[in-house]
C-alpha cells in the first residue's frame, strides 16, 4: 500500500509540474520570436511582441573599465535595427533559458553570443521581463549585458 501511495504522490507531482511547463514554453517562444523578428528586421513583429511602455537598457564597460548603464527608447532601437544594411549579417544566438513566473510577471534570463558577418562581436546575458494581460505575454523590459573578453563561441 505504501508503494501505491508513493507512486500516486509521484504522479501527482509530475502532473502539477506539467501544468507549469506550457507557460514556460510560451515564454521561451516569445523570447525566441523576438530574436527571430530582430534578425528579420521586422519592426511590426517586434512591436507585436512588446508592451507599448517597454523600456530597454544595456550594461557595458567603457574603454576606461568603468561599468555604465545606458537607456534607449524602443523607437530608437527599432530605427537602428531597420537601418542595418542588407549586406550585414547579424545573429544573436541564445545559449539557454532560465525562466521564473509569478502570476502575471515573468522573468526570462538568456545568455547570448552576438555575431556580425559570422564573427563574434560580443556576448552577455539578456534579461526579459514579461507581463501577462488577457492571456498574452508581452515584453515590458529588456536589459542586457555586453561583454567582449569572456565570450564563449557556440
Amino acid at each position: 500500500m505504501k508503494i501505491l501511495i508513493s507512486i500516486l504522490l509521484l504522479l501527482q507531482g509530475i502532473s502539477a509540474s506539467d501544468q507549469e511547463m506550457p507557460e514556460e514554453i510560451i515564454l521561451r517562444h516569445t523570447v525566441e520570436a523576438f530574436c527571430e523578428a530582430f534578425h528579420r528586421q521586422d519592426s511590426t513583429a517586434l512591436r507585436d511582441l512588446t508592451h507599448s511602455s517597454i523600456r530597454m537598457q544595456s550594461i557595458s564597460t567603457d574603454a576606461q573599465g568603468k561599468v555604465k548603464i545606458s537607456t534607449e527608447s524602443y523607437d530608437n532601437f527599432l530605427k537602428s535595427i531597420l537601418s542595418i544594411p542588407g549586406s550585414t549579417k547579424f545573429e544573436e544566438k541564445l545559449r539557454g533559458f532560465e525562466i521564473r513566473i509569478r502570476g502575471a510577471l515573468a522573468h526570462v534570463l538568456a545568455p547570448y553570443s552576438f555575431y556580425v558577418n559570422g564573427n563574434l562581436s560580443h556576448c552577455g546575458v539578456n534579461s526579459f521581463q514579461l507581463f501577462k494581460q488577457a492571456d498574452e505575454w508581452k515584453i515590458i523590459y529588456i536589459v542586457d549585458t555586453r561583454e567582449k573578453g569572456s565570450c564563449i563561441k557556440n
